[in-house]
């Protein structure tokens, strides 16, 4: 897979960002310790002469004195390389934080001893998200070092020009890379100490806006105290000042701010007298809040990289290819390497008109009826900060994004089957914000007939233009879209929408497990269908595999009841009329070819990206030989091709058409190396399978053959033992 936009966690290339600018800032700034007087000299002279931002800049000092990093050698046998993710993990960049797992964990540093281990998936995706939530500094300085892992992935790749490997034998954080390298070198890795980042130095606009950032390691065991050398911080944070304002990382030219304010009292004192030569102005005091602003939360930082060279755009300029406009390079030698590419089908050359095609669709994505879809459907959108601006920064909100609950608000169970504790009260809980409730009552009266788009779903649940609920409800809505038309429509054999129970398979469904209440909303849809979801992959949890809970609607009131027969009762604010429907909620924390049990009526995924996994290439042949209709959503029209392509390996098959989901989420996804439009759900498409050998029939999933109709009995005179053999076997097939 070439493109990873619509897949990979949004904190790696996060990461990526940070520990690039971060790689490039050791580079040029050299060892520490030498004087700034002459090295710097000419770079004060350029920032001088820089225009002004009008906005503040804020020094942030954030000391960490409770979490480490240990480093461990991962899967391959041999030594290790200290940060290298690039060699440890191989040239292919990792998609997912577990993808780390193997090489990096987190340790606890209280009371000078190491704890246990945090690094499993749970608690490393956990932890990873709250670099981009600042409503409390008590979770600040965890964040930092967790960020740690990516540091050198991008460095690696950037090193190979040359330019960033000057100057780093002086670095005091590349010496301890290499020492805890040939620590494992030397098998000691269980004795050595973790990596400690003892401080992190982060320069903002009152916005939130990244433009640059340095971090102070040592040994955790030799830890030295912030409060100790405060005064060793100056230098260092000028350092860093004068190069976030020439190289900003986040958006925007080289500038220097109208007025800098600093989170540290001591070295605010000390940084009067270095920003003056400058001519930036310092607040009379230092700052003594965590942010200038209510709100304030790091921008969703959209640092543009070359597609062959991933360089950041804080390095190079990027432009996009003047034929398709898809692809960003750093220059012609980059596009070139890209047009040239063998074999012929992975070239850019072979790509560039297909991609062309792709572009032309972003009008048609972007046509949405929500009050907010020219912000969320802009190449420049900043989830994080539309999030933060509505208040929708707990519960399923912080599985969408990098925010995570500011201290006291109460946190999600991520990764695990939602307990009854957490889910008694009302069913949509998870769905809220701070503010009012989001989801007004179930309408009392069914739909009138299956809808076809977002606006007459919003109006007939009530539901305001201006409600981001779709970015949710993109998936109960997608199986509904499914259920009601391209099922009828591709497989009209089956009557799906006359069968009062369905059983559907939602497969590779880590992350739609996760958000598992959403799917409480096609009870409300589909009042008059006992539903069953199983949800299958290796990404499940395994101490949730096999697990089994009900919803169950009881007029007003729901129940949750699970395989262990505890209940809790949930208020649903409504009464509903009929009896009663269930939702069954199954887990098998397995590849779906490894899956045994009953045929399901129905398969889906989503964001499927077969060729992103090798699973796939057992579970599509699976698919094959079980013929039952699966339906797969893709985030653009690129994935479908390759989904596409894959099938055809994995079993002789193919995909039907591509076709924009009406229902597909209406935040634009980022997309690092490229411009095409990715959205979370955006297309949909089944699978084709190969016909068995002998049969004409057309190549796609079906039913079991009904029995042939017999023929009519012959006249009463003639074999009438016969007639009594063919009557009774007619009455037996029936």
């Amino acid at each position: 897979m070439e493109f990873v936009s619509g897949y990979r966690d949004e904190f790696l290339d996060f990461a990526a960002l940070l520990f690039g600018w971060f790689h490039k800032f050791v580079a040029e700034r050299g060892p520490v310790g030498v004087s700034l007087e002459g090295r710097w000299r000419q770079l004060e002279a350029q920032i001088k002469r820089l225009p002004q931002d009008p906005a503040l800049w804020v020094l942030h000092v954030l000391p960490n004195h409770s979490v480490g990093i240990s480093l461990g050698q991962g899967a391959e046998p041999g030594p290790g390389s200290g940060l290298g993710a690039s060699r440890l993990l191989g040239d292919e960049p990792p998609l997912r934080l577990r993808d780390l797992n193997p090489y990096v964990s987190f340790v606890s540093l209280e009371d000078g001893e190491e704890g246990e281990q945090e690094g499993d998936e749970e608690e490393n995706g956990e932890k990873t998200r709250r670099t981009e939530k600042v409503d409390g500094e008590n979770g600040e300085p965890a964040s930092t070092i967790r960020e740690s892992p990516q540091e050198a992935k991008p460095p690696v790749e950037l090193g190979e020009t040359g330019q960033e490997a000057r100057g780093e034998d002086g670095c005091p954080e590349d010496k301890v890379e290499n020492q805890m390298a040939h620590e494992k070198r030397q098998g000691w890795r269980s004795e050595a100490g973790p990596l400690h980042l003892s401080c992190l130095l982060l320069v903002t606009d009152e916005y939130g806006t990244i433009l640059g950032i340095d971090l102070l390691m040592d040994r955790a065991q030799g830890s030295t105290d912030l409060a100790s050398g405060t005064e060793n911080l100056a230098p260092r944070a000028y350092t860093l000042l004068c190069h976030s304002m020439a190289c900003p990382m986040g958006s925007g030219d080289p500038r220097k701010p109208r007025q800098l304010t600093v989170g540290d009292a001591q070295l605010h004192r000390e940084l009067e007298s270095l920003v003056s030569r400058l001519r930036v102005k310092l607040t009379k005091t230092p700052m003594r809040t965590w942010g200038p602003r209510p709100g304030f939360t790091f921008a969703s930082l959209r640092a543009r990289t070359c597609h062959v060279c991933h360089k950041h755009s804080f390095e190079v300029k990027l432009i996009p290819c003047p034929q398709c406009g898809a692809v960003l390079y750093c220059g012609e030698a980059c596009l070139r390497t890209d047009w040239r590419r063998c074999p012929d089908d992975v070239s850019h050359r072979f790509w560039c008109p297909k991609l062309a095609a792709f572009m032309e669709r972003a009008g048609e994505l972007a046509t949405l009826p929500f009050t907010y879809t020219a912000e969320v459907t802009s190449e420049t959108f900043n989830k994080e900060a539309f999030l933060a601006s509505r208040g929708l920064t707990r519960g399923y909100w912080t599985q969408i994004s990098m925010l995570i609950p500011g201290p006291g608000n109460p946190r999600t169970l991520q990764s695990s089957l939602p307990s009854l504790s957490l889910l008694s009260g009302d069913p949509y809980q998870l769905l809220q914000g701070d503010g009012p409730a989001l989801m007004p009552p179930v309408p009392s009266d069914p739909p009138r007939g299956p809808f076809g788009s977002w606006k007459d779903y919003y109006t007939w649940r009530g539901l305001s233009l201006d409600s981001p609920m779709a970015v949710l409800l993109t998936y109960p809505l997608t199986v509904y879209y499914v259920i009601t038309h391209l099922v009828p429509q591709s497989f009209p054999e089956l009557n799906i929408q006359n069968k009062q129970s369905l059983k559907i398979h939602v497969v590779e469904a880590g992350k739609e497990f996760d958000l598992v209440m959403v799917f409480w909303e096609l009870l409300v849809l589909l009042p008059h269908v006992a539903l069953e979801l199983q949800f299958v992959g290796d990404d499940l949890p395994l101490e949730n595999d096999q697990q089994h809970f009900t919803l169950q609607r009881d007029g007003p009131e729901v129940s949750v009841r699970s395989s262990s027969g505890v209940a809790a009762r949930l208020s649903s604010g409504t009464k509903e009329k009929g009896g009663r429907r269930d939702l069954q909620i199954k887990v098998s924390a397995r590849p779906y070819h490894l899956l045994q049990g009953p045929k399901p009526d129905l398969v889906i995924g989503f964001n499927s990206g077969f060729g992103l996994k090798d699973t796939w290439l057992s579970s599509l042949p699976r698919l094959q030989s079980l013929r039952v209709p699966a339906f797969f959503t893709e985030s653009s029209e690129y994935g479908c091709v390759m989904d596409d392509q894959t099938m055809a390996v994995a079993t002789g098959g193919g995909t039907s058409p591509p076709q924009p989901n009406p229902f597909r989420s209406p935040f634009r996804l980022r997309a690092a190396d490229n411009c095409m439009p990715w959205y979370c759900n955006g297309f949909i498409f089944h699978l084709i399978y190969k016909p068995t050998q002998g049969n004409g029939a057309r190549p796609a999933p079906c039913p079991e053959p009904p029995a042939p109709t017999p023929a009519a009995p012959p006249a009463p005179t003639r074999r009438r033992r016969g007639e009594k053999k063919t009557g009774r076997g007619a009455r037996r097939r029936k």
